[in-house]
C-alpha cells in the first residue's frame, strides 16, 4: 500500500459526517489521486516518502478528505467509473451520453476543495 494521508478521524473532522464504509480502501485511493496531481510538486519528506513540514502535512490530509467527500457526492468509489456516462446498460451493453474527461492536473477529477488545499500550500500551479 501507497503512502495514506488522512485516516478516518481526519474525514470525520474535515466533513463533520461519520466517515463512510471502507474509508480506509477510499482514503488510499484519494492518497494515490493527490499523489498523481502532485509528480512535479517538490516539499520535504521523510524515509518513508511522508511529508515533513506541517503545512503540506495538512493541506495533504485536507485534499485526500476533500477528494474521497467529492467523490462520495458524485457516486465515485474511487475508480474513476462513477459519473462518465449519461445512462449504461449492461444486457446487451449500452452506454449513451459520454461526459467530458477529467480536466485536473494529471487527467484527474480532482475536487475543487482538495486543487484549493494544494493551491494554498504552494504544490500546485496557481493560474490566473
Amino acid at each position: 500500500m501507497g503512502r495514506v494521508y488522512a485516516a478516518s478521524a481526519d474525514y470525520a473532522e474535515f466533513t463533520g459526517q461519520t466517515a463512510p464504509a471502507g474509508i480506509e480502501r477510499l482514503l488510499a485511493r484519494a492518497s494515490e489521486d493527490i499523489d498523481s496531481a502532485l509528480l512535479t510538486a517538490v516539499y520535504s519528506t521523510d524515509a518513508d516518502g511522508m511529508p515533513t513540514e506541517t503545512d503540506v502535512i495538512e493541506a495533504l490530509r485536507d485534499a485526500v478528505c476533500a477528494q474521497v467527500e467529492y467523490q462520495q457526492e458524485t457516486g465515485d468509489t474511487g475508480t474513476g467509473a462513477a459519473g462518465r456516462w449519461d445512462s449504461v446498460s449492461l444486457g446487451p451493453v449500452s452506454l449513451s451520453g459520454r461526459k467530458d474527461a477529467a480536466t485536473g492536473p494529471a487527467g484527474l477529477d480532482l475536487a475543487p476543495r482538495a486543487e484549493r488545499a494544494l493551491k494554498r500550500a504552494g504544490l500546485l500551479e496557481v493560474v490566473w
